[in-house]
């Protein structure tokens, strides 16, 4: 693939709380949480590239420096409300053939616990490749059902979620949390030689 297209080989999951007076700096905290606050983030849709792979985070921030411009899935919620459940959730789904495209989605809620935020990220991935897949299913059907006759059918092989969820201070401060699928390796070389 040619590097003018932008498309990346590896992606990387990550997730963070921030915790502050400001409700700004609470959102720049969680970024910290996670490890990606030292880079210009540029969000974008749901497609998970073609042939791209899952690193660690830790590889994934060596093939960056930065001020890098860094393209990412990002959900992000905060809360001020004392005691208030906040969630952030990324959800992913790759098909079988991994020359064409998979799914991310982004979901952030309250009042859900990071399971449920979690699966419903990540049927929500799953549901937007069955679509393009051609898969008929039933969306009233419970996830796990589906989850497990898509990969007994082998047309959705990877399905995962990266989920975030704090409590409200009782002191009012900001609560931010974020969950994220950040893109690296646009030339197939780490910043560090990995």
């Amino acid at each position: 693939m040619s590097n003018n297209h932008l498309v990346p080989s590896k992606v990387f999951f990550t997730k963070g709380v921030g915790i502050h007076k400001e409700k700004l700096t609470s959102f720049e905290l969680a970024l910290r949480s996670a490890g990606i606050e030292k880079f210009n983030l540029v969000t974008v849709s749901s497609i998970f590239p073609p042939r791209c792979k899952a690193v660690s985070k830790e590889i994934g921030l060596s093939y960056m420096h930065a001020g890098q411009v860094v393209f990412c899935v990002m959900s992000r919620d905060a809360t001020n409300e004392p005691h208030r459940l906040v969630s952030a959730s990324v959800g992913c789904a790759i098909p079988q053939d991994r020359s064409t495209y998979g799914y991310l989605s982004e979901h952030h809620g309250f009042g859900q616990t990071e399971k449920v935020s979690g699966d419903y990220a990540e049927d929500l991935a799953a549901s937007m490749l069955a679509t393009t897949l051609g898969i008929d299913f039933n969306p009233d059907k419970a996830w796990n059902d589906r989850k497990q006759e898509w990969k007994l059918n082998k047309h959705i092989v990877t399905t995962r979620n990266t989920t975030q969820t704090a409590v409200g201070e009782k002191t009012g401060q900001w609560v931010t949390v974020v969950a994220a699928a950040v893109f690296c390796d646009y030339n197939g070389d780490s910043v560090n030689g990995g």
